[in-house]
């Protein structure tokens, strides 16, 4: 019995420690988080949300569809005929641009989830320990309960007289002397 006391202090101080740990990490994830936002993170982020919305895409293509339209129908001067060079120049332009800060956004959103991992993980480790710790308990409770049990029929099996704790034993086959 004295081990598992033994075990059951170790995985509490365990626990502690990972507890302990699992603040200190929330505090320092609270501090850095407020200072790394940079100007460039918030650029970044604004870019990948707009870039990456439906607004977006439906006002570059009502702009792609007049440019076109001008171009093909010269309604105004011609500034790019056919094979639209200068569009595909600023598509271009826009792209070499854009992909770079969309990466940005999402390796700094790769960075949070990742630390999210890694507390979903401790959170995890701490729950095994209680989990554990719990079982440690319940074992140490059957145990004690257990012991109490044999003690007390150990105790009113000495209060019957021979002649009836021989006619129990021999009804049982003799298995109650074995197991007690």
């Amino acid at each position: 019995m004295n081990t598992v006391a033994n075990i059951a202090h170790r995985l509490h101080d365990e626990e502690v420690k990972l507890l302990a740990q699992l603040r200190a990490k929330r505090r320092e994830a609270k501090t850095k988080a407020a200072v790394e936002n940079t100007m460039g993170d918030r650029v970044a982020d604004w870019v990948a949300a707009t870039m990456g919305s439906w607004n977006f895409i439906i006002i570059q293509s009502v702009i792609l569809f007049i440019w076109i339209v001008l171009n093909v129908t010269a309604y105004v001067q011609q500034w790019d005929p056919y094979p639209f060079i200068l569009l595909n120049l600023v598509l271009s332009f826009q792209a070499a641009y854009a992909a770079p800060v969309i990466m940005m956004s999402q390796n700094r959103q790769a960075a949070i989830d990742r630390q999210a991992a890694q507390n979903d993980y401790q959170i995890n480790a701490k729950a095994e320990l209680e989990i554990e710790l719990l079982h440690q308990k319940l074992d140490l409770l059957r145990e004690t309960e257990v012991s109490e049990l044999i003690q007390v029929i150990r105790r009113l099996e000495a209060r019957l007289p021979p002649s009836e704790r021989a006619e129990i034993e021999a009804g049982l086959g003799g298995a109650a002397t074995k197991i007690f």
